[in-house]
């Protein structure tokens, strides 16, 4: 049986464990590791996309780092409770003709019993911001 260590129910530490190691994943854009987090059915939204399956999601990133470039995240534990946790996050990154952004946004996660997560629901607002303005 496929599992994603911790397990929820989540306590303070592993939520915190939970966060960094998504951040972690993210962060080395590579789409088959990030989708391994994930239950073989799982549910997003993404801003106004819907995503649904470890195909799609490994499709949905494939094409996500293609198009922002020198991408870096940082997810902040915002709260869990039981199997779901919140989180806040910021990334930036710059397209082809090189204007970068920075992305704000909010992502609610629901994990099954195997620490798989089932659900992601994700708000995101995108920042126009000057090379120098970087933060990440």
């Amino acid at each position: 049986m496929e599992q994603k260590f911790p397990l929820p129910p989540f306590n303070f530490e592993t939520a915190n464990l939970k966060v960094q190691l998504a951040e972690d994943a993210w962060n080395s854009q590579d789409p088959v590791r990030v989708s391994l987090a994930y239950t073989v059915d799982t549910e997003w939204r993404n801003r106004s996309e819907f995503i649904n399956g470890r195909e799609n999601v490994v499709q949905f990133l494939s094409g996500k780092w293609q198009r922002e470039l020198d991408y870096k995240l940082k997810k902040e534990l915002w709260a869990f409770t039981g199997n779901r946790i919140a989180v806040r996050f910021e990334y930036e990154y710059h397209d082809a003709s090189g204007q970068w952004f920075r992305a704000y946004g909010n992502e609610n996660w629901e994990f099954d019993e195997n620490g798989l997560m089932k659900k992601r629901y994700a708000s995101i607002n995108d920042l126009a911001i000057q090379e120098s303005e970087r933060r990440l």
